[in-house]
């Protein structure tokens, strides 16, 4: 079974939100500045078709998927 790892850039983030519509289970907006936040950076089976949706829906392209990064420093 793979995993789906998330990363955000919260500097290219504008705030419009549909994350944290899309995939309210996996984003959140930050109360101060109204950027993305991620709750788990892996989403559990049940949530990784909202998170992939929410990823494909960011205007700004904030959001990307991957695979978890292993090891090295």
């Amino acid at each position: 079974m793979t995993t789906t790892h998330l990363r955000i850039d919260r500097e290219r983030c504008i705030g419009a939100g549909m994350c944290a519509l899309t995939a309210p289970e996996v984003f959140d907006q930050d109360p101060d500045d109204g950027r993305v936040l991620l709750l788990p950076a892996e989403p559990t089976a049940a949530h990784r078709a909202a998170a992939r949706m929410a990823a494909g829906v960011c205007p700004s392209g904030a959001i990307t998927l991957g695979e978890p990064e292993t090891g090295g420093s």
